[in-house]
Parts: C-alpha cells; sequence; structure tokens
C-alpha cells in the first residue's frame, strides 16, 4: 500500500542516517525521496556512496580535486555540478515547493511585509491548512559557521511531566521572592529583577538544571541585591507634576525615619537620618510655593546625607533574601533532577564541520499525548489543564525548523509535547505577567537581518530562540529543548571557528560581559574569517563594562551609533501577541559595533557603502502606532524626547509620567515603575 500524501516513510535506518526521506507527491501523485542535508530530490531509491557523501557530507575535511573548484568539498562540488548540469535522469525540477517547504518573501526595507497565504502539509496530523501570517524569517540562507565537531551534550531530554513540575517550582520561587521582599523590607519585589537574577546566575551556574540556579559562586547574587537595595527605604518612580514630587519627598523622609527606628542601627546614623527627615518634614510644612525641582533638588539631598545609613542597616536582611531564594532553587533543581533521572552516555572529534543543532547522548523516553485545537489564528497545546499558546504563523515556523533540525522523530510522534515544553519553558523564564519579560527578548527588524546577511554574510544568531530567529541557526538559552528546533546551544559554551554572526544579547550586565570576554577569546584563537557585529544600548552615564571593554578592543573595526527613536525593534512576545504591537521605537540609542579577526576584516569589511545601506535598513520604514513607545521596562511618553531616560537616572530611581505605553505591566505590579539601574532604558 502507498503512503498517505506527505507522511514520511525512510527506505531504512541507514538511509535515513544519511538525510532521506520518503514523501508524496502531491502534482506528480507518486512517492519521491528527499534528503535534507542536501537538498536532493530522487523518483528513485537513492543508492548509498552514489546519492550521497555521509562520512563528510558537506566535504569540509577532504583534499580539493584538480581543475576547478578546488575550495569545495565533495559534497559541495556535487551539488555544485547538478546545479550546472539541471536535471539528471534520476532527478526532476520542481516547478512548485516541494510540499514540505513554505514560500518565503522578500521583505523590503521600505514597506511592511504582505500576507502570505501558504498551503501548509501537516505530516502529523495528515492534512493541508491554510496559514495566513506575515512572514519574518528566511530559513533559506545556509549558514557559514564552523565548528569543531563534538560529542552529542549530555543534557536529559525534555518531558512535559518535567517541564510541568519545573513550571510549578519556578511559579512558588517567584512567590517565596515577593513574600521575602514583603515581610523583611515591606516593598514589593523590584519589577523584572527575579527575571534578571535567572539571566545573571546563567552566567556563573554550573547546575544539571537548565532554568533553576545550584551551583553559583558568589550566592549572593549582585544583581538582586543591587535592585532590591535600590528600592529601599521606598520604590522611587519618574514623576511629571509638583504636586507628584511633593508627595515623593514626604513620604521617602517618613519611610527612612521609621526605618531607622526599628532597625539595629548605631546612635550616629539614627541620629543623621531622623535629624534630616524631620527637617525635610519641616520644611514640607512651611514652604508651599516651591517648585518641582525644588522638590527634586532636596529630596536628592536627602537621599544623599540618609541613603548609606538606611542601606548599612538593611545590608544584612537583602543579603538574607538573596541567599534564601538561591538556596531554595538549589534544593528544587536537586528534587527536579531525581524525578528527571527516575523518569527517563564518544570523545570529542578534531575535524572540521558547519555547525548543527545540539543533539541529545540521552534517547527520549514515550511522551505524553499534547493535545491541539485553534482559535482563529492561535495554536492551543493543552497538557493536563496547563494551556500554552502560539499564532498560526510561528507554530508552522517551528514545525519547519523542527523538521529541519530534528533527527530522531521522523514521524513527528513526539512534536506536540516538545513545542508545548518548549512554549512552557520561554512562559515560565519571563513571567507571567502582562508583557512581562518581553522587553528581554526583542529582536531585530526583518530589513536589519537582510541587510546583514547581503553585505556582511551574516547567517547566524547569537542570542535568540526558535520563536524569535530569523536565521535557522542561532545560539539560545535551552539546548535540552531548542535544540530540536535548531539551536546551536548557549552562546557561552558555543565555539565557532569561523564565520559572520549577529549578537544582540539580553540586557544583563553580567551576562553582556561575559559575551565580550567569550568574543575576544574567539577571535584571538581563530585565524579563519571570524566577525560579530554587536548590538547593544548605548548607556553612557554610567558606561556598561561591556561596551566600554568592546571600544577599546584590539579586534574593533567600525562602530555605529543609531540614534533614539529613530530606529525600532520586534517584540519580544511576537509569537503570541497582536499585530500592532509587533513592532516599538527604541527610546534609547543603539551601539553597533563590529569585533573581526584579520582575516574576518578582510572578508567582512565595514566599508562606507555597507555601513550605509545597514543605516538605512534601521530606519522605520512606516508610522507604526504602536512602536512610539517600547513594551519593556521603560517608562517613557510616546514620542516625548524630554522624558527619554537620562544617562544620570540609570544610578539612581526615577519616576514614571502616567499614560506610557508600560501601564498594562504596572498592572500586575502594584502599578510601581521599574527599579532596575538598566531598566530606565527600554530592552531591544
Amino acid at each position: 500500500s502507498s503512503p498517505s500524501p506527505c507522511q514520511p516513510e525512510p527506505p531504512n535506518g541507514t538511509l535515513v542516517q544519511a538525510g532521506w526521506s520518503k514523501c508524496w507527491s502531491r502534482r506528480e501523485n507518486r512517492p519521491y525521496y528527499f534528503n535534507r542535508f542536501t537538498n536532493q530530490s530522487l523518483w528513485e531509491v537513492p543508492v548509498l556512496g552514489q546519492h550521497d557523501v555521509i562520512s563528510d557530507p558537506l566535504g569540509l575535511n577532504a583534499a580539493p580535486a584538480e581543475g576547478g573548484d578546488g575550495n569545495l568539498g565533495n559534497g559541495q562540488r556535487k551539488r555544485r555540478s547538478s546545479e550546472e548540469q539541471g536535471v539528471g535522469p534520476n532527478s526532476f525540477k520542481r516547478t512548485k515547493p516541494r510540499p514540505s517547504t513554505i514560500q518565503t518573501s522578500s521583505v523590503s526595507a521600505e514597506a511592511t511585509p504582505p500576507p502570505v497565504t501558504c498551503w501548509w502539509p501537516s505530516r502529523r496530523f495528515n492534512q493541508m491548512f491554510v496559514v495566513l501570517f506575515r512572514i519574518y524569517w528566511d530559513l533559506d540562507i545556509q549558514t557559514n559557521a564552523v565548528i569543531r565537531e563534538h560529542a552529542p551534550a549530555a543534557h536529559l531530554p525534555p518531558h512535559p511531566e518535567i517541564e510541568l513540575q519545573r513550571a510549578q517550582l519556578v511559579t512558588k520561587l517567584r512567590q517565596h521572592y515577593h513574600e521575602l521582599c514583603h515581610q523583611r523590607e515591606g516593598i514589593d519585589p523590584p519589577r523584572e529583577s527575579f527575571n534578571r537574577w535567572l539571566l545573571e546566575r546563567k552566567v556563573i551556574d554550573k547546575g544539571q538544571d537548565p532554568l533553576l540556579p545550584s551551583d553559583c559562586e558568589p550566592v549572593i547574587s549582585p544583581s538582586m541585591f543591587r535592585e532590591v537595595m535600590n528600592d529601599i527605604p521606598i520604590r522611587l518612580s519618574r514623576i511629571k507634576y509638583k504636586e507628584e514630587a511633593r508627595k515623593l519627598l514626604f513620604k521617602y523622609a517618613e519611610a527612612a525615619k521609621k526605618m531607622i527606628d526599628s532597625r539595629n542601627a548605631s546612635p550616629e546614623s539614627r541620629k543623621v537620618v531622623k535629624w534630616n527627615a524631620e527637617d525635610t518634614m519641616s520644611w514640607l510644612r512651611r514652604d508651599h510655593s516651591a517648585s518641582k525641582e525644588d522638590y527634586m533638588d532636596r529630596l536628592e539631598h536627602l537621599r544623599q546625607q540618609c541613603g548609606p545609613h538606611v542601606a548599612a542597616v538593611a545590608k544584612d536582611s537583602v543579603e538574607g533574601i538573596c541567599s534564601k531564594i538561591y538556596q531554595l532553587s538549589a534544593e528544587y533543581s536537586r528534587r527536579l533532577r531525581q524525578t528527571h533521572l527516575k523518569a527517563c552516555a564518544s570523545p570529542p572529534q578534531s575535524r572540521l564541520v558547519y555547525c548543527y543543532p545540539v543533539r541529545l547522548s540521552v534517547p527520549s523516553p514515550p511522551l505524553p499525548r499534547v493535545e491541539l485545537h485553534f482559535e482563529n489564528d492561535v495554536a492551543c497545546l493543552r497538557f493536563r489543564g496547563e494551556m500554552v499558546k502560539v499564532n498560526r504563523g510561528h507554530f508552522s515556523k517551528l514545525e519547519l525548523l523542527y523538521r529541519y533540525s530534528c533527527i530522531d522523530d521522523p514521524r513527528f510522534e513526539k512534536f506536540l509535547s516538545r513545542v508545548w515544553c518548549l512554549l512552557k519553558r520561554y512562559q515560565v523564564m519571563f513571567g507571567s505577567g502582562a508583557n512581562e519579560g518581553t522587553g528581554l527578548q526583542g529582536a531585530l527588524p526583518v530589513s536589519v537581518f537582510e541587510a546583514l546577511n547581503r553585505q556582511f554574510g551574516v547567517s547566524f544568531e547569537c542570542f535568540a530562540s526558535p520563536l524569535n530567529c530569523y536565521y535557522k541557526q542561532f545560539c539560545s538559552a535551552f539546548p535540552d529543548i531548542d535544540g530540536f528546533f535548531g539551536s546551536r546551544g548557549p552562546f557561552l559554551s558555543f565555539c565557532p571557528v569561523s564565520g559572520s554572526f549577529e549578537a544582540n544579547p539580553p540586557f544583563c550586565e553580567e551576562l553582556m560581559d561575559a559575551m565580550v570576554t567569550h568574543f575576544e577569546d574567539l577571535l584571538d584563537q581563530s585565524s579563519e574569517p571570524l566577525s560579530f557585529i554587536v548590538f547593544v544600548p548605548e548607556w553612557r552615564d554610567p558606561v556598561t563594562p561591556a561596551l566600554t571593554r568592546m571600544e577599546a578592543s584590539r579586534f574593533l573595526r567600525h562602530q555605529l551609533s543609531i540614534p533614539a527613536y529613530e530606529h525600532e525593534y520586534r517584540s519580544g512576545s511576537q509569537h503570541i501577541c497582536k499585530r500592532d504591537e509587533m513592532y516599538y521605537r527604541a527610546v534609547h540609542g543603539t551601539a553597533v559595533l563590529f569585533l573581526q579577526n584579520d582575516a574576518g576584516f578582510v572578508k567582512w569589511a565595514p566599508t562606507p557603502e555597507r555601513l550605509a545601506e545597514l543605516t538605512a535598513a534601521y530606519r522605520p520604514s512606516l508610522p507604526r502606532t504602536s512602536s512610539l513607545s517600547s513594551p519593556g521596562p521603560a517608562h517613557i511618553v510616546p514620542g516625548d524626547r524630554d522624558s527619554a531616560p537620562k544617562a544620570s537616572d540609570r544610578t539612581q530611581s526615577a519616576v514614571a509620567p502616567p499614560g506610557g505605553h508600560d501601564n498594562n505591566n504596572n498592572s500586575s505590579s502594584g502599578g510601581s515603575s521599574s527599579s532596575s539601574p538598566r531598566d530606565k532604558i527600554a530592552a531591544v
């Protein structure tokens, strides 16, 4: 009996390992064979050794052949010759895209990409359905990133039961953090501080859980300690009117006095704080004609006088919060790994290969059933009452990435379970509040990605996810689940020998600093062409250590500055947000730095012509109603340059005007503004 349409049926195990699968041609009404490594299609059963090169499919380690194409490997030479000769006796030329491919449209810099209607075949469900969405990816761009081949990763494979338990434990840990801040300091947790704690811990964590920190030194997180201390004795916010400034000054004086009375402070500290607080209250009662600037100057003076004494009495308590959260996380990680081990071992090779997705050495167990249904343009996946959602376009993108990258599930039997794990993992990492965490997960506009590929050969993203990647090769935070969808693992563990890369890291200072160290190590060790184009916020007062180090690096070839309000970014929640919220205007400048070794500079030099096209691609093509403010943590009045956060605001808490784009975010955190110094600027 013939196979059903679009249902893969591999001819045998050896051919499957070589990349072959059996598919059904609706146009010809007969089966054909397709190789996902070489993109070759055959009507007849492929012959091993004739239609593939299993030992070295890319030909990177083969000696050059005599005469022509001397720098191409065997696999590349065969594909080049077949393209030049046209259709062979055993192959056919498609006039339509093969059933398993979405047609992608080229997105110009001058206009928003038009909607694309696609007939998308689902191997998992043996049916066709129509997908109407705007394309934001180009998965046909081939990689030029080269690494040394290595053994499969030892991560435990994902499992919905484990992911559900992980989600519950992280939620419980967030609740503990909220309760500790309330009980010990009488404040709400600083907004996004738990999310940034997870990012900061991942830089140094040597534990085995992909999300919960369990083996970190130091135990007390500098990021969490800094952000909680910034909100003591009260959380400050950006103000707009005189009366707001007056109330804020009074609240600060009252809170500082109350705190110094209730803590074990030295007599000198108690005297200084109480005298300044009472003097401020007396001044407020006497003077009713002061301006907003007078109140703000008085507040700054009060903070300078009382701040060190207040911080001294709060230090032990805040360190206790940080230590308790870490200890709970380590305990949860240990318990979760024991459960994971119950539910479910080749030396590294030195030859060069094109980088490939993460492979797990532990085979996946049978996965439970995950239910799928569609609500208009949204795919809803449910497991034991827990539902995650993704729009149809990105659901189709995940299926395509899975088809390209997954090698242990040719019949897509584990696809829905793994998609559920993927969506749940990212949902848990960035929190459950409205738009929470999305400002840490933004992406460049499509026109910029096109310009990077066209002018600088970029084909790889150093910081992305299967949900927001543009290229099909990228590094991401979670290799155990993202690897099935094309991830090459965390960037700090990724060691390319050559290639052209784009880096747009999450705005965690510790992560950005570790990124620069990794860049310089890679560029120093490789003599092959290697290039990194880095996009970071242009924070100047105080300047971030990562930006300072890159500007002083001997590998810096050029630096661009994209002014605030003159460029935009794509939302970190693009896989689920509304279309009119897809883009937001950047309210801070962006620094673009070109780090290249000598060979990389020769091959991808930032010439004036290339830079001009990149700069033009960054300009917003059309005014967007939703792009005037960011969905991230910045509290800025749309279009008001005067309200943009000043550099000095990153060293002290500031007050946000009402009516900003982020009011929805505030509803989940008591309406208070961001307290992180770096969160005064919108995250990309």
